[in-house]
């Protein structure tokens, strides 16, 4: 029910961009997480279905997130001057009546 795109190689100091589509349910809260150095799950950034947002001190100021609600809920994440330390396997996630995950995709920053 989720789908995510995006992701890859990215240099160091550029622009790393996820997309996800979700569909079959009325989702709420919204957003994506990666894995950290200690494999466990960090909240990147969150968005409601009014648009409110949250991030994670590790990327606010230098990220967006957005949400398209038509027909399919697409999620959108940009984080900006990416470093080593972005890299990471990134999953979204949408709250219904529980929680739903994509699956994740690769983002490594390397020259």
């Amino acid at each position: 029910q989720l789908q995510a795109s995006g992701g890859g190689l990215v240099q160091p100091g550029g622009s790393l961009r996820l997309s996800c589509a979700a569909s079959g349910r009325n989702f709420a809260n919204m957003g994506w997480s990666r894995k950290s150095a200690g494999d466990q799950m960090e909240m990147v950034a969150v968005i409601s279905p009014e648009g409110v947002k949250v991030y994670a001190d590790s990327v606010k100021g230098r990220s967006t997130i957005s949400r398209d609600n038509s027909k399919n809920t697409i999620i959108d994440l940009q984080i900006n001057g990416v470093t080593v330390e972005d890299t990471s396997v990134y999953y979204c996630w949408a709250l219904a009546d529980q929680i739903y995950w994509g699956q994740g995709t690769q983002v490594t920053v390397s020259s």
